[in-house]
């Protein structure tokens, strides 16, 4: 029996965790983080979660293709996020999959691996 390792997805992935930011393979930001499956950009004026509205995550939906859903990663521990954030991106047809930060950046992972065409923004740590 021949085992394969699956070919690692495409675009950036978080591989590990910096003091209050994160990791992409040598690259470490030290805020904030927005993901799309092509790129990684610091989130520097990311806001507190009560303070999230959907301008602060700039061009971040702006994709070709509209993205499935974001993850939200609220930072250290899960945080709901204000419901009109919630009902302004679902406005825009994105649904928002909130947990904390380090296990929004598992699931970036898990989901890329699956090709999924998502975005994440992750609040520091």
């Amino acid at each position: 029996m021949d085992l394969n390792r699956d070919d690692p997805p495409s675009g950036p992935i978080v591989t590990g965790f910096s003091g209050r930011g994160f990791r992409i393979r040598d690259t470490v930001f030290p805020g904030g983080l927005l993901l799309t499956p092509e790129i990684a950009l610091p989130w520097e004026d990311c806001p507190s979660v009560e303070g999230l509205t959907p301008a602060a995550l700039g061009t971040l939906c702006d994709l070709d293709t509209a993205p499935e859903f974001m993850l939200l990663g609220t930072g250290s521990g899960l945080v709901q996020p204000p419901r009109a954030f919630v009902r302004a991106m679902e406005a825009k047809g994105i649904g928002v999959d909130v947990m904390d930060s380090r296990a929004a950046a598992r699931a970036w992972g898990v989901l890329r691996a699956e090709q999924r065409w998502i975005v994440a923004a992750l609040m520091p740590l």
